[in-house]
C-alpha cells in the first residue's frame, strides 16, 4: 500500500499538466486518503501479529530454558554461576525476542519495499535506476564489515553483564557473610570496577554504531544526489514525465529508510545471534542424568534397599568416594550412617536419589535397579532432609507443603508438631502464614532444619532420608524431635546420617563409613563392644559433653 501512493502521485501530476478539474482533484485525494487508511490498518495488523508472535515464542523459549535447567544434575551447577544463568534467561532472551519481533518485521518490510520500489523504478527508467543503485555494493560492504564487529562487541558486553549479575547474586545471597567480615566497601569497590568495565565495553560498541549509522546514511544519500542531477536532465529532454520523476524520487526516498533500517536490523540480528549462541550453549547440554529407554514409575514402594558392590567415583576425582559397598536394608528398618567428614555418607544418599548416577546394578529399590525407574517416579518415593537446608521466599506453610498437593492446615500442623516446630510457629507474627524471606533468612538454623524435617515428613514417603538434619538444634530439642520421628520412622525405611552418637544410637543398624568403605556395622551396643571407630567417636563426644557441663 505504501508503494501505491507515489504511483498515484505520478498520475496526479501528469494529469494536472493536461487539465485540472475538481472531479480529478477529489478522486485523486480520495485515492491517497484510502491508501493511507488501508496502509495504516495493515501496519497495525503487521505489528500486532509479529510482535505478538515474538512474545509467544519468548514465552515458550523461557519456559523451555527453565525446564531444561530443572533437568540438569548437580554437577551442572558446579560449573555454572547463578548470575550467568540469570543473565542468559533475561538479557539474552530479550535480545532473541527482538530478532523474532521487530527484527523480522522490519527485515520483511525492508525486503518487500525494496523489491517493489526497485521494480517500479525500473519500469519508469532503467537507466536512472541503475545509476541510483550504484552505491549498493558499498552499502553491502559496510553492513558486512560493521556487522562482524557488532557481533563480537555484543558478545563481550553480554559476557561481562553475566559477571555483574553473578557478583550481584552472590553478594545479595551472602550479605550476612559480607557484613560479618566488614567487606561492604571492598565489595562495592569490586562491583564499581566491574561496572566501569561494562561501561567501557558498551562505549566501545557504541563507537562502532556511531560510525555505522552515519556511514549507512551517507551511502543512502548518494542515490538522491545522482537522481536529482540525471533525472532533471531526463525530464528536460522529455525522456520521462515530471510525474514519473516525482514518483521515482519518492520511491528512492522510500528506499532510504530500508537502507538505514537494514543497519538496525543487522544490529538486531547480530545481537540476537550472539545471545542465541549463549542460550544454545546451555540448551544444547544433554543432562548427564536422565530417564533411560523403557524407564517406568516404581509400583507401590515397600522401601527395601540393597547396595551390591557399589563403587562410585566423581568425575575428575582421583579416588573413589565409595568403594565396594554392600548393604541390605529391609523394609521398615532404620539404618544410621556415621563417619568422619568426607567418608561418603551424603554421596550414598545422592546415589539412592540418582542425584548422581550409580553404576548399573549396584543400587536396588525393591529388588530393581534404580536406573530403570523414571526420575520423578523414583524421587517421589523419598522424603529428604538435605545437609544444607534450603527454604523458599514463601510462608512457613508453603515451605512445609512444598511438593505435596492439596495439603490441609491440619496436615501441615501435624508435620510441624513432629519436627517440634509448632511452638516456634505460634510465636511468629502470622503463624504458619509468616513469610520466611529469601532462603529462610528470618529463621534460625535450627528452625530452618526443623522446617525441612516437617517438609519431608508431610510427604509420608516410603523411604525417609535424613542427612545430618539435627546438627543445628540443641540436645534437648534433638531428643524431642527424635521421639516424634520414631513414630514416623517405625512404619517406613529410614536412613539417618549424623555425626552425633545420641542421634543414631537407637537405629536398628549403624554403619560406620571410613574413606568410602564400610569399616564397622552393627547395633549401638555391639559397636561399643567392638572398640573401634564408633566406640572412639562415642568416647570423644561423651568427653565433650562432660567438658561443656563443667
Amino acid at each position: 500500500m505504501s508503494l501505491a501512493a507515489p504511483w498515484v502521485l505520478k498520475k496526479v501530476i501528469d494529469g494536472l499538466t493536461v487539465s485540472v478539474t475538481s472531479e480529478k482533484l477529489g478522486r485523486y485525494a480520495m485515492w491517497i486518503v484510502g491508501i493511507a487508511i488501508v496502509g495504516g490498518i495493515f501496519r497495525y495488523l503487521m505489528r500486532s501479529i509479529l510482535i505478538g508472535v515474538s512474545r509467544e515464542v519468548e514465552f515458550d523459549l523461557r519456559n523451555d530454558f527453565f525446564a531444561h535447567l530443572q533437568r540438569q544434575p548437580q554437577s551442572f551447577y558446579h560449573q555454572q554461576q547463578t548470575g550467568e544463568l540469570m543473565a542468559r534467561a533475561t538479557s539474552d532472551m530479550n535480545a532473541v525476542r527482538m530478532v523474532l519481533g521487530p527484527g523480522i518485521m522490519q527485515g520483511l518490510n525492508t525486503l518487500v519495499v525494496a523489491i517493489g520500489a526497485v521494480w517500479l523504478m525500473l519500469y519508469i527508467s532503467p537507466l536512472l535506476t541503475l545509476v541510483a543503485l550504484l552505491p549498493l555494493p558499498l552499502l553491502s560492504f559496510s553492513v558486512a564489515y560493521f556487522g562482524q564487529r557488532i557481533h563480537k562487541g555484543f558478545e563481550e558486553v553480554q559476557a561481562h553483564f553475566a559477571k555483574i549479575s553473578a557478583m550481584s547474586q552472590e553478594n545479595l545471597a551472602g550479605v550476612r557473610v559480607v557484613r560479618a567480615y566488614a567487606q561492604e566497601e571492598r565489595q562495592i569497590e569490586k562491583f564499581s570496577e566491574l561496572n566501569r568495565e561494562y561501561v567501557r565495553k558498551n562505549a566501545k560498541l557504541i563507537r562502532v554504531f556511531s560510525i555505522f549509522y552515519p556511514a549507512m546514511a551517507f551511502v543512502a544519500g548518494l542515490g538522491p544526489v545522482i537522481v536529482i542531477w540525471l533525472g532533471g536532465w531526463l525530464v528536460i529532454s522529455k525522456h520521462i514525465s515530471l510525474g514519473s520523476f516525482v514518483a521515482f524520487s519518492s520511491y528512492l526516498a522510500m528506499l532510504t529508510w530500508p537502507m538505514i533500517a537494514l543497519g538496525w536490523v543487522v544490529n538486531l540480528f547480530q545481537r540476537g545471534a550472539a545471545s542465541w549462541s549463549r542460550l544454545m550453549s546451555i540448551m544444547g547440554s544433554v543432562p548427564a542424568i536422565k530417564d533411560l529407554p523403557g524407564a517406568v514409575d516404581p509400583p507401590e514402594t515397600h522401601g527395601a534397599i540393597e547396595l551390591k558392590n557399589l563403587t562410585f567415583t566423581y568425575p575428575g576425582a582421583s579416588r573413589p568416594a565409595l568403594s565396594d559397598i554392600s548393604l541390605t536394608i529391609p523394609t521398615g528398618q532404620t539404618v544410621a550412617l556415621v563417619g568422619h567428614t568426607g567418608a561418603g555418607k551424603s554421596t550414598l544418599l545422592s546415589l539412592l536419589l540418582r542425584l548422581s548416577d550409580p553404576p548399573p546394578g549396584t543400587v536396588l529399590l525393591d529388588g530393581r535397579d534404580v536406573r530403570t525407574y523414571t526420575l520423578p517416579g523414583l524421587r517421589r518415593r523419598f522424603g529428604v532432609v538435605p545437609q544444607e537446608t534450603f527454604l523458599f521466599s514463601a510462608s512457613v506453610a508453603d515451605n512445609i507443603a512444598f511438593g505435596v498437593e492439596h495439603a490441609t492446615p491440619e496436615d501441615i500442623a501435624w508435620a510441624a508438631r513432629v519436627a517440634h516446630l509448632e511452638g516456634d510457629v505460634q510465636g511468629f507474627p502470622r503463624g504458619f502464614e509468616t513469610v520466611v524471606g529469601e532462603r529462610g533468612i528470618t529463621l534460625s538454623g535450627g528452625q530452618k532444619q526443623r522446617t525441612a524435617i516437617a517438609r519431608a515428613v508431610l510427604r509420608r514417603p516410603a523411604i525417609l532420608l535424613l542427612d545430618d538434619c539435627l546438627s543445628s538444634v540443641d540436645t534437648y530439642t534433638e531428643e524431642a524431635i527424635l521421639r516424634e520421628l520414631m513414630g514416623v520412622m517405625r512404619s517406613r525405611t529410614s536412613i539417618l546420617v549424623s555425626h552425633r552418637v545420641s542421634t543414631v544410637r537407637h537405629a536398628d543398624t549403624i554403619v560406620v563409613l571410613d574413606e568410602g568403605r564400610i569399616a564397622e556395622q552393627g547395633t549401638h551396643d555391639a559397636l561399643l563392644a567392638l572398640g573401634g571407630i564408633y566406640a572412639e567417636l562415642y568416647r570423644r563426644q561423651q568427653l565433650e559433653e562432660e567438658l561443656e557441663a563443667s
